[in-house]
């Protein structure tokens, strides 16, 4: 098999062998870390190897292609990265929905901050360490709440089908707002009679800190989710 052919089998980065390491001072992680910047500054339409390179100058270009061989490996490790910021710490109080909306929370702020990940989940999402590290998080505290069985995997599906659905939905509303060049309100005041609807209503409905926002909407889903959960095993 060719060098090539075998570094891309299996379809994830996560199921082959990192490449053994080189002379070159660049490792993967410098490379992911700078990934994230240039995705953060232009965005995931724009993302090329060829920009990573040019960034990373060009006596690293060979390592770059040396630690990581195509686009679509390093667009399942940026990822990923991004959910490193969501594995924080239990609070000290509460019951498990508590537990488990902080541990949500910081993932949907994660990919509120870094919207194009969020269009990169179903392609490019659920087999790196940090999501599984948040996932296995949230099965730990309902597995202690006494979900258990079916029913454990399935509350752990809704929790997680209601992150992503409600990151991929309000990262697509600021694609949209930000390839227009004009700020929410704007926007907001542009589009909403070819919209049909109130301009006041869609600015608020896309400001993040509006109590009819992104962010109020989706802790309030949130908690109609968990409170609509009961420990129990399913027949």
């Amino acid at each position: 098999m060719r060098e090539a052919d075998r570094r891309s089998a299996l379809g994830s980065v996560w199921l082959r062998d990192e490449p053994e390491p080189t002379r070159a001072r660049l490792s993967r992680d410098d490379i992911v870390k700078t990934a994230v910047r240039v995705l953060d500054r232009e965005g995931l339409d724009k993302f090329s190897m060829r920009m990573m390179a040019a960034e990373l100058e060009a006596a690293a270009t060979s390592a770059l292609y040396w630690r990581i061989a195509t686009k679509d490996d390093l667009l399942e490790l940026v990822v990923d990265e991004i959910f490193a910021d969501a594995l924080v710490p239990p609070p000290a109080r509460g019951d498990w929905r508590d537990h488990v909306t902080v541990v949500v929370q910081a993932a949907y702020d994660a990919l509120w901050e870094h919207p194009w990940a969020a269009r990169l989940l179903a392609s490019h999402g659920g087999l790196g360490p940090n999501y599984n590290a948040l996932i296995d998080r949230v099965e730990s505290v309902l597995d202690a709440a006494g979900f258990k069985g079916t029913h454990l995997d399935a509350a752990v599906s809704a929790i997680f089908h209601y992150l992503v659905g409600s990151a991929v939905t309000d990262a697509a509303w600021l694609s949209v707002v930000r390839r227009s060049g004009m700020n929410d309100s704007r926007w907001a005041t542009e589009s909403a009679g070819r919209m049909g609807v109130d301009a006041g209503h869609l600015a608020a409905y896309l400001n993040r800190t509006s109590r009819s926002g992104p962010e109020a909407r989706f802790a309030s889903g949130l908690r109609v989710i968990l409170v609509g959960l009961r420990p129990r095993q399913l027949s």
